[in-house]
């Protein structure tokens, strides 16, 4: 008997668009034989699901259900594309705990955790992944430039703590430039994290659980036009994402010993990639994603692929392994 699955795209934050776009691609691939697939789209205003006529229906919060047809129905399982909250920073996920319905991406504190930042760095410093230099600020904090530049240096990185898809990020060469930085930074998040500057070769790590075993995919050098991957780089063909990534056999060994560890660590499941930046064989981590892009462009997929996993068999397992 066919699984009702439903699609959760959209979102609260800047990443809505994209999120959406990674939604309608896990419907287009998901196995029709086997599933049947729902579009449900999640905003501020409204929880909707999405039929074939663009037709929209109120989603009952209650029980998670939707009304068709006079007939109530209820999902076995949620495959969560959203990026960015509440799909990618716990909320979603407790909300589906409570419920009791198996959804695809990892539990709610391991989402809440990876989506900060500040929080992920600090939990993983002990077991030996590296991280930049960093200085942080609340909303309402004093902002003192000279202590932030002692402390990280020039250039640095300033950055929204809880965003994803490089909203709210500045790279910042001057001490003068920093201000309007902090202020982009707010604007996305009421906290931030400045980073030091890392000279080196940028490596996305997509790992997943495939058939029930951590598997750390193809990795991917990231090389950018712009002065880093910042949203125009990662969208808008301003980058060259090359896979497998040019490292040495040390470089390679220590980024998958490193990423498998961070996931396993923390007990993740369901898909996640992370970015680190190498410093001679050293990769530093700078984030873990838990919600990566999945479009056909998207580097996880296009990792995936190169892995000998197809579309449909990547978004069959997520939704295998999540029913457990």
């Amino acid at each position: 008997m066919k699984k009702n699955i439903a699609i959760i795209m959209g979102g609260y934050s800047s990443e809505y668009k994209i999120s959406i776009k990674s939604g309608n691609v896990v419907f287009q691939y998901l196995d029709k034989e086997k599933f049947n697939a729902y579009r449900i789209i999640i905003s501020k205003e409204k929880w909707v699901y999405l039929d074939k006529d663009e037709n929209e229906l109120s989603v009952n919060k209650h029980d998670f259900s939707v009304v068709i047809d006079n007939q109530h129905l209820r999902f076995d399982c949620v495959f969560n594309a959203i990026h960015g909250t509440p799909g990618e920073d716990g909320l979603m996920q407790a909300y589906f705990e409570l419920l009791g319905i198996p959804q695809t991406s990892c539990n709610h504190y391991q989402a809440a955790l990876t989506f900060n930042k500040r929080d992920l760095l600090s939990a993983l410093k002990p077991y030996g992944i590296k991280a930049a230099n960093s200085y942080y600020l609340n909303l309402g904090d004093t902002i003192d430039h000279v202590a932030i530049v002692e402390k990280v240096g020039l250039p640095c990185f300033v950055k929204a703590n809880r965003a994803g898809s490089s909203f709210g990020i500045s790279k910042v060469f001057e001490k003068k430039q920093l201000q309007a930085a902090i202020d982009k930074a707010f604007h996305e998040d009421d906290e931030i994290i400045i980073e030091s500057f890392l000279d080196g070769t940028e490596v996305s790590v997509g790992v997943i659980t495939f058939k029930g075993e951590t598997l750390v995919l193809p990795l991917t050098e990231i090389v950018t036009d712009n002065d880093f991957f910042d949203y125009e780089a990662k969208y808008e063909g301003k980058s060259k994402e090359i896979t497998p990534a040019r490292l040495t056999e040390k470089q390679e060994e220590n980024i998958r010993r490193q990423a498998k560890m961070a996931y396993e660590v923390l007990k993740m499941k369901g898909f996640s990639r992370s970015e680190f930046i190498f410093i001679g064989n050293e990769p530093y981590m700078l984030e873990m994603n838990t919600t990566p892009g999945l479009t056909e462009e998207s580097i996880l997929p296009q990792q995936a692929q190169i892995a000998g996993i197809s579309l449909p068999q990547l978004f069959e397992n997520a939704i295998t392994e999540a029913m457990k």
